[in-house]
């Protein structure tokens, strides 16, 4: 099975960019749909972007579009978000998955997944 690590989670002001990276171990993400969620204070979690298992198609939620960007690097079996021009709303935690599924569509449900890593706060201050 695979392992999933975040990082580069942390504390900006609106308008900034920030770059997630969600590291895998294990397996190749290439046998494995990947996509990223995130949980606002208080509230369930959430889809952000999700990328199909060939790389060759991406997904995102409307409130993320145009300003967020999933990407993956196969040698080093990592997934990215760039995150760019931040809202304060788009504070949370935010965690990578993945999704063994044989599937070449993409998965936007957080109970499509089955691997979750352990999540990297972004703060967004106004």
């Amino acid at each position: 099975q695979v392992q999933l690590v975040e990082s580069g989670g942390g504390f900006v002001q609106a308008g900034g960019s920030l770059r997630l990276s969600c590291a895998a171990s294990g397996r190749s993400l290439v046998s494995y749909r990947t996509g990223w969620f995130r949980q606002p204070p208080g509230k369930e979690r959430e889809f952000v972007a999700a990328i199909n298992r060939s790389g060759s198609s991406t997904n995102y939620a409307d409130s993320v579009k145009g300003r967020f960007t999933i990407s993956r690097d196969t040698a080093q079996n990592t997934v990215y978000l760039q995150m760019n021009s931040l809202k304060p709303e788009d504070t949370a935690v935010y965690y990578c998955a993945a999704d063994p599924s044989r599937s070449f569509t993409i998965a936007t449900m957080v109970r499509q997944y089955d691997y979750w890593g352990q999540g990297t706060q972004v703060t967004v201050s106004s």
